[in-house]
């Protein structure tokens, strides 16, 4: 029997506009050409004692030493992962175990509008330990409930998680006032965020400087799929989720990833060198995008305020329309956005992130997220103007 020929979808290109840069980023083409060695020549395992892995383990090692210029923090800190999702649960589980141990078992606490990497850890934590989950919810403006937080963080708390970036949205959260409220009403407390989407958008510093524990991911600014860090306050101590070799001070056994990890590092230094212009030039994109839809689209309505969201994210709700069906149409004309987060199973249901904001079941059914990113270019955002009033128009008809 002949062997079938592999189906190779579509790329993005000619007559295509690809806004969904929150889901993933096209790579910079520095991190591409930084990772193409490890996959070919640079081929030694980083744990090894000769010549082969000492070479492996030197780039491993700047990487290392970047990153935690990078954060404001100490090389030992940075533990390098698989990508967002294991580092938010090597944090929700690692940092909380360390603070288990009592007879009862700690509470948790997160904002009701996490990323499912962090949501569902909590969850089945929860379930797992017989731990008291405490989800709190989020206004009308798409920021966490300060009111209801500092309610939640109470002296028997053991972790608490609010991401700096919402995924969907695009709101800022506001870690300095959540770590202080963290740091007043449940001092035994580690704090985490998950910064994987603020990265491309924001200086990564502060946020070290205010959490425990902080969680990234490379492709969502510029660099490969399948790789990520969790930078780890000083004297913070961290339960492995993997047992093996020992590798990352017994924080995170396996091999390394050493292409990914040097792909990661030079795309955050691409990041970082061209944020400032970046962050101006999608802040106008996004801008006129948002505003064009809403003076040619009757009944939308844009979530959250401007002044609070990075500048890539645009999320909009189009009153009567069915936000999967009108990605079906959107991508039929070119045009690539999406209903929500990229890392759901498939399976249509109403955004957890609306309804955390109090939106009835058919408002946030009919939410489309359209995220910029460094890639973004004047054509793509006329053609996203010039097809989405006729999409909306024939669901709506």
């Amino acid at each position: 029997m002949a062997p079938m020929e592999p189906v190779v979808p579509p790329a993005s290109g000619p007559g295509r506009a690809y806004l969904d840069h929150a889901a993933t980023t096209p790579m910079h083409p520095e991190a591409v050409e930084a990772m193409l060695p490890y996959l070919t020549g640079v081929f030694g395992n980083p744990s090894g004692g000769h010549l082969e892995s000492r070479r492996a383990r030197r780039a491993v090692d700047d990487a290392r030493q970047h990153l935690a210029a990078s954060f404001g923090a100490d090389l030992g800190d940075v533990v390098f992962t698989s990508g967002g999702t294991e580092s938010d649960n090597l944090a929700v589980v690692g940092g909380w175990e360390c603070r288990a141990g009592r007879a009862r078992p700690p509470a948790l606490v997160c904002a009701a509008m996490e990323h499912h990497a962090v949501l569902a850890t909590c969850r089945a934590l929860a379930r797992r330990t017989g731990a008291e989950l405490r989800e709190v919810g989020t206004g009308k403006d798409g920021l966490v409930d300060l009111d209801a937080l500092a309610t939640a963080c109470t002296p028997d708390v053991g972790l608490v998680s609010v991401m700096a970036v919402n995924n969907e949205i695009g709101t800022v959260q506001p870690i300095e006032a959540v770590a202080a409220l963290v740091r007043a009403g449940a001092p035994n407390a580690l704090f985490h965020t998950d910064a994987v989407q603020a990265v491309p958008w924001m200086e990564t510093a502060p946020l070290t400087a205010r959490a425990d524990l902080v969680s990234i991911s490379a492709h969502k600014f510029g660099g490969p799929k399948g790789v990520g860090a969790l930078v780890v306050g000083p004297g913070v101590g961290l339960r492995p989720l993997l047992h093996g070799g020992g590798q990352e001070r017994e924080r995170r056994s396996g091999t390394h990833n050493v292409a990914g990890i040097v792909a990661l590092s030079a795309a955050l230094a691409v990041t970082e060198s061209s944020r400032p212009a970046t962050v101006a030039r999608v802040s106008a994109l996004r801008d006129r995008l948002g505003d064009g839809i809403l003076a040619s689209v009757a009944g939308t309505v844009e979530t959250g305020e401007r002044a609070h969201r990075v500048a890539g994210s645009l999320h909009l709700r189009f009153a009567g329309v069915e936000a999967e069906a009108l990605v079906i149409l959107l991508d039929r004309a070119g045009l690539a956005v999406s209903a929500g987060a990229a890392c759901s199973s498939g399976a249509v249901e109403v955004s957890h992130v609306l309804t955390s904001m109090g939106l009835p079941p058919d408002e946030a059914a009919s939410g489309i997220r359209m995220s910029l990113g460094a890639t973004t270019t004047d054509a793509e955002v006329d053609q996203a103007l010039a097809v989405v009033p006729g999409a909306v128009g024939q669901l709506r008809d």
